[in-house]
């Protein structure tokens, strides 16, 4: 007769383990729930933003008497009201490109020079400073521009003029003081560059170093290896950052409104004083505007939330597009 021998219950887990297991399951719902709060709660915040703006701009643009999008004047206080964003959006961005033009090559090269040629007792101290220049406010910026920027850049205008002046683009034919979109441009690249370096220089510094290695054992030069490796790694990056250093250019308000000297004119000749942004008109005007004329305004801000978001999405897709730019096969 076979013998039987009786089934083994398992031991039950210590009462700290089913209560830690508890505990870390309370905590997975509270962080979900959490989480998922933070997301829609963006969401709301963002839509919200958008009806505002949308419903104000529509009481403004429905009494406008000019053309909202090809109109050169501003004067939502005449009667009848005509006002067109026509040259805020010229001046906006314009100012933007010749800001990113300047910035992005600059800040890259900063970041490369911090990331893979300085010494570290360079380097660090570098760093520090470059992070130092995004925590200035704006307005100091602005003052700064005005005071030095402004009489100083006299010189390379004129300069620019007599050899480059064929071009159009820097034909000067007003005279005065450099109070120009150029000037606006030169001004935000400065505001910009920290953004755009500190982004990138991070970036540059995830490369793994096995990339690197690899590529010097097989002869390759420091530009190689920054050619072939850190830049394909941190295209990525540097496109974020540069986004993000776009999206302060677009929106910049006091800074353009202390350098650049308004005017409802869209010339193709960027030394020569005048222009306007979204951002220095609103801070301009918003004052001195009464309720229709700050429905007005506010249509030129949506006009100005919609780029934003169409330059962010831009990016996004640009990114998306290629594999190697999301990190995928990093």
């Amino acid at each position: 007769m076979a013998s039987t021998t009786p089934t083994e219950t398992p031991p039950e887990p210590p009462a700290a383990s089913r209560r830690a297991a508890s505990t870390g399951r309370v905590g997975d719902k509270v962080f979900l729930g959490l989480s998922r709060g933070s997301g829609i709660l963006l969401l709301a915040i963002m839509a919200s933003i958008a009806v505002f703006l949308g419903y104000r701009a529509a009481l403004a643009i429905s009494e406008n008497e000019g053309n909202f999008l090809t109109t050169f004047d501003w004067n939502p206080a005449g009667d009848p009201p005509v006002f067109g964003i026509a040259v805020l959006l010229f001046g906006t961005v314009v100012s933007s490109v010749i800001a990113m033009a300047i910035a992005v090559p600059v800040a890259v090269g900063i970041a490369l020079f911090i990331s893979h040629y300085a010494p570290r007792r360079i380097a660090a101290p570098l760093a520090y400073v470059v992070d130092l220049l995004a925590a200035v406010p704006s307005i100091i910026y602005g003052i700064w521009g005005a005071l030095f920027l402004v009489p100083y850049l006299g010189g390379l205008n004129l300069w620019l003029d007599e050899y480059l002046g064929w071009t159009y683009v820097f034909d000067k034919t007003e005279a005065g003081v450099a109070r120009s979109l150029f000037t606006v441009g030169i001004l935000l690249a400065i505001m910009i560059l920290p953004i755009v370096t500190s982004v990138s220089r991070e970036v540059f510094l995830q490369v793994p170093r096995m990339n690197e290695e690899a590529a010097l054992a097989l002869g390759a030069t420091r530009w190689e290896v920054i050619r072939m490796s850190v830049l394909p790694f941190g295209r990525s990056g540097v496109i974020s950052a540069s986004m993000l250093g776009l999206g302060r250019a677009l929106g910049e308000t006091m800074a353009v409104a202390t350098v650049l000297s308004p005017s409802f004119v869209i010339s193709l000749h960027i030394l020569d004083p005048g222009g306007g942004t979204f951002a220095q008109n609103i801070a301009a005007k918003f004052d001195e505007a009464n309720q229709f004329g700050r429905d007005a305004l506010i249509a030129s801000g949506l006009v100005l939330f919609v780029l934003t978001l169409l330059v962010n999405g831009a990016a996004r897709l640009i990114i998306a597009r290629r594999k190697e730019y999301s990190g995928a096969n990093a």
